[in-house]
């Protein structure tokens, strides 16, 4: 929970006072798991405080020589005053809160019953409620099954020595499963394709793009229905040829369609299939992130990706993953954004266009109040951040697995000048 720093007309400057910036504060909360036999439940709940030190070392002996001292307490005490409150009421610690959640799952599964596994709660958490550093943590969207429940808690019990074993294995995509063999490839150009953020030249480029492999990304394995277990991903599937940073007075949708885009080049034409992902990012401007991926031949119709391309909305909502990671920057938006897998469809708004030899997906990010407040943290660190994306279709049945990662992005450190205007 990101707590913002407010400034309210009851507390103006004061004489003796100093005032500092602050950056928002975290409230993390993480279950904690009980013997067995025992009833209720425990969790951890930590608060993090960054200040900014311009002027500190001045202030702090001319001003306060305590502060330093007092400043623990205080956040101790707002800890405490947390646990006291839920101690002082027990009406807050019934199953009420469980209720509410079981039945808006029996009412998603009496609508559909198809996608009865689907999760549809908030989808954006934030990372400390499963470790970043676990090559546990699972997706987003897994069931509320008890049984599979105690398959995963006992699966976090084996020894360490297994889970390297894991770590080591990689998914590596059958790309003749997923194209049409029978079409020879084409060879895609790079140099056909430019977007209006460049690609990066080296290491020590900045406000630029680069396609990084899967191995940083944890997906389902092979044996995933069985043992949850996941691996590192191989390379992609797809190839990133551009990416087009935007600006634009609302949210520009259907991107692919506009006059100038790469897609409606004659370069684009020629290419079996483009997948378009437009990441609407609210703001003031609005921006849009739009990435294009490319096929060396066309989608396998009878294929996982050839179902998802061709079809319905709801299927697409219900597979479409993205796997986020802060390669770089400060730790509260690391911890803000983590690096668990999220179904875009079921946590934001998506809308999906199929024309031609592409399809577009619009994600509008500002759909939701969690999503919004997080991209909003982004967006104001957006310059010091190295940001990993990996985008990839979920596999739910024996016979979809391992899953592969249909593309990659690295953004580096991009600046929000540097957008250009994007006529709607």
């Amino acid at each position: 929970i990101l707590q913002f720093p407010a400034v309210h007309k009851k507390r103006p400057p004061k004489s003796g006072y100093r005032r500092t910036k602050i950056n928002p504060s975290t409230w993390e909360i993480r279950s904690l798991n009980l013997p067995m036999g025992s009833n209720g439940a425990k969790c951890l709940v930590t608060q993090m405080l960054e200040i900014h030190s311009s002027g500190w070392c001045r202030w702090k002996k001319n001003s306060s020589t305590k502060f330093e001292k007092t400043t623990h307490f205080a956040l101790l005490s707002q800890v405490a005053g947390l646990k006291e409150y839920i101690g002082a009421n027990p009406a807050l610690k019934n199953e009420s809160a469980t209720v509410v959640v079981h039945s808006k799952f029996s009412d998603v599964s009496s609508s559909n019953g198809y996608y009865e596994d689907v999760e549809v709660q908030e989808q954006f958490y934030d990372a400390i409620a499963a470790d970043s550093s676990s090559s546990e943590d699972e997706d987003s969207d897994d069931s509320n099954d008890p049984d599979k429940k105690d398959k995963k808690v006992k699966l976090k019990n084996v020894s360490w020595a297994i889970a390297s074993l894991a770590l080591k294995r990689t998914s590596v995509p059958d790309a003749n499963k997923e194209f049409d063999c029978s079409v020879p490839p084409i060879t895609i150009d790079p140099s056909q394709f430019r977007g209006s953020l460049h690609k990066a030249k080296d290491e020590t480029d900045s406000n630029c793009w680069t396609s990084p492999g899967g191995k940083g990304f944890m997906i389902r394995g092979k044996t995933y229905l069985k043992d949850n277990a996941k691996v590192m991903g191989g390379d992609p599937l797809l190839k990133l040829i551009a990416v087009d940073w935007f600006k634009v007075d609302k949210a520009a949708d259907r991107v692919a369609l506009h006059p100038k885009c790469l897609v409606q080049s004659e370069a684009g034409k020629k290419l079996p299939f483009i997948l378009v992902i437009n990441l609407q990012v609210p703001g003031k401007p609005n921006y849009s992130l739009v990435l294009y991926y490319a096929s060396e031949r066309p989608v396998n119709k009878n294929s996982l990706l050839g179902k998802f391309v061709d079809g319905t909305d709801m299927f697409r909502d219900a597979r479409f993953k993205l796997i986020p990671s802060i390669a770089e920057g400060y730790w509260m938006v690391k911890r803000a954004v983590g690096t668990k897998a999220c179904l875009l469809g079921k946590a934001v708004t998506c809308r999906y266009l199929r024309q031609d030899n592409f399809l577009e997906i619009d994600v509008d990010i500002g759909s939701s109040s969690v999503a919004r407040s997080v991209i909003g943290l982004v967006l104001g660190h957006v310059t010091n951040l190295v940001v990993d994306l990996a985008i990839l279709i979920e596999a739910k049945e024996e016979e979809e697995l391992p899953e592969y990662i249909l593309g990659t992005v690295q953004l580096n450190r991009v600046r929000l000048d540097a957008a250009v205007p994007l006529e709607v």
